[in-house]
């Protein structure tokens, strides 16, 4: 009865007739100041609500995360910036102090970054330097090593000269012809395997990313993503963000905190007029990986970015589009640009960024990335 009591929020409508007291009232208090606000006729409501001060958000952010995991505490937060309307106080510098760094809260203060007062500024990229460093320790070592064991499995050779290097599927099916069924084995007499390249770069990858309002978490993924690849040696990475506007913003790979604070969520979108730029950073189409990261909802010249795409792909270029690079589910998106681009070849859907490094070997290994889609995304 005591959780329902905090499911239903009391009231006469409840049903339960229980009284909370200590700390759960307090929980009760907390989860009240932001889910009591919707209060339907015929039924009791509570007068929540966070008031007008920083202090008073300071204290509430506190009390949910005593009584709350970590994981809750970014949903209540992002909750409560959507329905009690709090954008304005997150430019004080003592509720920035006292927030839970998640993906979201650094899309809404990149979203303001243009109107921040000094004074919550560097707040701000405390904060923004906090989500960055935990998702590069999450992130980063499986994507270096998916990336690097992909490259160097990009050629075939007969000689592979370790173990590991052994393609096995392959090598077997390559000496099906030397069964001994007396022994139920295989004698290979030719191994198929990788080969090791040396060149200094192997790929180019280019992310073009749309920062429009609604691709804040993409934009945060693709920009640690970004700087993680671009620290290899083997891979020339490139990052262009774009609305209707385009700004490359490769050189600040090396810090993704400088180049998060580079971009500025929000704004109309050109597709065509980013891809035009992209074009001109590629110099070896056939060794090239193209990322364009939208919802697809052109606001330029859709014919012409059509035809763009599919010259990219004529020339050898692999071409990927990401709906969304986020945990956030199925995206919002154009579904006639995405089917245009399918019938030209060009896989697009969401993709998790758990799954994006599984996905940069399949890029470079060159293997069907609508089949790769279908059994990692569900598309």
């Amino acid at each position: 009865m005591r959780r329902w009591r905090l499911v239903l929020g009391g009231g006469d409508a409840d049903g339960t007739g229980c009284a909370l007291e200590g700390a759960d009232a307090q929980m009760d208090a907390a989860l009240g100041a932001v889910y009591d606000q919707d209060g339907r006729e015929g039924q009791s409501r509570r007068e929540g609500g966070l008031g007008a001060s920083a202090p008073r958000v300071a204290r509430w952010l506190g009390d949910i995360r005593t009584y709350f995991p970590s994981t809750v505490v970014q949903v209540m937060q992002k909750d409560a910036i959507e329905r009690l309307n709090l954008t304005r106080l997150l430019l004080e510098p003592e509720m920035l102090e006292a927030v839970e760094p998640d993906v979201h809260l650094v899309g809404t203060l990149l979203a303001l970054n243009r109107v921040m007062p000094e004074q919550a500024r560097e707040s701000a990229r405390a904060v923004v330097r906090k989500v960055v460093a935990e998702l590069e320790r999450r992130l980063a070592q499986r994507t270096r090593a998916a990336v690097t064991g992909a490259l160097d499995r990009s050629a075939r050779t007969h000689r592979p000269r370790r173990v590991s290097d052994i393609d096995w599927d392959r090598t077997i099916r390559a000496n099906l012809k030397n069964y001994l069924p007396e022994r139920n084995t295989v004698v290979p007499s030719r191994l198929v395997g990788y080969a090791r390249r040396q060149r200094s770069v192997q790929r180019e990858v280019v992310l073009c990313i749309d920062q429009s309002g609604s691709m804040a978490a993409s934009v945060v993924y693709s920009s640690v993503f970004g700087a993680v690849l671009a620290s290899m040696r083997s891979l020339k990475t490139s990052l262009v963000v774009f609305d209707t506007a385009v700004v490359d913003l490769t050189e600040q790979l090396h810090d993704p905190v400088e180049l998060l604070f580079g971009t500025q969520l929000g704004g109309g979108t050109d597709i065509n007029r980013a891809i035009a730029y992209s074009q001109g950073l590629i110099t070896r189409p056939a060794d090239s990986i193209f990322i364009l990261i939208s919802d697809l909802y052109e606001g330029g010249v859709r014919a012409e970015m059509l035809r763009r795409v599919a010259a990219m792909t004529q020339a050898g270029v692999q071409v990927i589009v990401l709906l969304a690079l986020s945990d956030e589910g199925a995206p919002f998106y154009d579904h006639d640009n995405a089917a245009a681009l399918a019938a030209m070849g060009v896989p697009a859907f969401a993709c998790t960024p758990d799954a994006f490094p599984d996905l940069m070997a399949a890029a470079i290994e060159r293997r069907d990335l609508a089949r790769w889609a279908e059994r990692h995304t569900g598309a």
